[in-house]
């Protein structure tokens, strides 16, 4: 469970390794249906405040053009996922493995499903039988909360997922330049005051972490998708609520010798790359809810901040 990328963030590494991929999914016919279309054209990536981290490697910011496409304008929900699996039969990695990463204020579990904190970030806790279904452990379930961001879905998840809706992941040009919503150069997708007014704009952490969170937001864990206000494209919650995967390999270099047109990543790589924060996210530790920030985890990796929207080309 841990990593070289933010374990602060999403844990990495698998405690139990997988015998066999899962099975592929037949690919679904192209569908858009809750996308938002974007024109594309060029704006300016990476972060001009130098707020990043350097291992993630958030500069040079350089220019990008992108050709026009489509974009889910929510995170995937538990209710979308769900009929998937109806569909497929699809069985998660977290499900796989046998565990998966949860906050430790909110594991729902027996004692015996506890099997350890992932090492420097003991606030994860490695929950036996915790999974998309039972989030918080094997005493939890997603009942009301159909409308939340599924989680526990690693980037194999993802991706098995878009394949069946007829969809794909987004580059991560592709999300950050959907995330800004027309806001180029800006801290956060709505400008670069957190709180305008003093109200809230997404779901991050507010208090002491990772003890006290006075949830000053709404939400301690995931919001629903449609949660607080759409940015500029008309897309939700592209800070905080939970991570998103993208199609793109990470490497903390690419910045310096991407293409700069569509860009798609380096060719290979042993991490993807993880955009907008999550819940969790705070500014004394993890101040990724930025518009520019990155992070990364492995393809197989599952945690309970851990989802996805999916993309698609405009043809």
């Amino acid at each position: 469970m841990t990593g070289p990328h933010a374990p602060c963030c999403t844990p990495s590494g698998t405690p139990v390794a997988l015998t066999a991929p899962a099975p592929v999914p037949a690919a679904g016919k192209r569908s858009t249906r809750g996308q938002v279309r974007l024109p594309g054209g060029g704006f300016a990536m990476g972060d001009a405040f130098g707020e990043g981290y350097r291992a993630d490697g958030e500069t040079p910011v350089h220019p990008v053009r992108l050709a026009p496409f489509h974009i889910d304008e929510t995170a995937v929900t538990n209710a979308r996922f769900a009929a998937f699996v109806k569909a497929t039969g699809h069985v998660t990695d977290a499900e796989r493995h046998g565990s998966s990463a949860v906050f430790h204020l909110v594991v729902d579990a027996p004692a015996a499903d506890i099997l350890g904190n992932a090492a420097g970030a003991p606030w994860w806790i490695n929950v036996r039988g915790a999974h998309w279904r039972r989030p918080e452990g094997a005493r939890s379930d997603v009942t009301g909360r159909q409308n939340h961001p599924v989680v526990h879905v690693s980037w194999n998840d993802a991706s098995a997922y878009a394949r069946w809706a007829g969809k794909r992941l987004p580059t991560e040009a592709e999300w950050e330049y959907a995330a800004r919503g027309g806001l180029d150069g800006r801290r956060y997708a709505w400008g670069d005051e957190l709180t305008p007014d003093g109200r809230w704009r997404c779901n991050i952490w507010q208090g002491r972490f990772p003890h006290i969170n006075t949830a000053e937001d709404g939400h301690l864990t995931t919001a629903p998708v449609k949660s607080y206000r759409p940015n500029g494209f008309g897309l939700w919650n592209t800070a905080g609520n939970v991570w998103e995967w993208c199609a793109d390999w990470f490497s903390p270099t690419y910045y310096a010798r991407s293409a700069p047109e569509d860009p798609h990543g380096p060719d290979t790589g042993t991490a993807r790359v993880l955009r907008g924060g999550s819940y969790l996210c705070h500014d004394s530790y993890c101040n990724r809810y930025r518009v520019a920030a990155r992070s990364s985890n492995t393809p197989e990796s599952s945690s309970a901040n851990l989802g996805f929207r999916c993309a698609n080309d405009d043809t």
